[in-house]
């Protein structure tokens, strides 16, 4: 079956995985996230990882070790962390990229331009403290 929209396996496993590092009040490891979201250990680490890259969290190795956040939970938006794996979401008049539409009027009817900002405008008013 189609989707209209889809969130990749990794920007879910973003933003489930600061939510869990959010509600903890000590470091999250890898095993606990990947068991909570249902996706492989090397994933997790891998988009944890890149999240610790990008200074949303601190990284600590061991067996005491995890995950914790840098930032206050109510600093961070879904849209940050979405953008963090996936890149900055493009607004875009055409959903095909054509310059000029063949039948002179958008067949969309511009609906995708008008999910995408409201996909946008949802992801940043969401921030962590939302969900703890």
């Amino acid at each position: 079956m189609s989707k209209v929209i889809s969130i990749s396996e990794a920007a879910s496993i973003a933003l489930h995985g600061m939510i869990l590092v959010a509600r903890s009040g000590s470091p999250v490891n890898v095993i606990h996230i990947a068991e909570q979201t249902g996706a492989s250990r090397h994933h997790v680490a891998k988009i944890m990882q890149r999240l610790a890259k990008n200074n949303y969290l601190t990284s600590h190795r061991g067996p005491s070790g995890g995950f914790i956040l840098k930032k206050k939970p109510g600093d961070i938006t879904f849209l940050e962390i979405y953008e963090a794996i996936e890149g900055s979401i493009e607004i875009t008049p055409c959903p095909l990229d054509k310059p000029i539409c063949p039948f002179g009027k958008c067949i969309m009817n511009n609906v995708t331009n008008e999910m995408t900002v409201r996909f946008r405008d949802h992801l940043e008013k969401q921030t962590l403290d939302q969900y703890i």
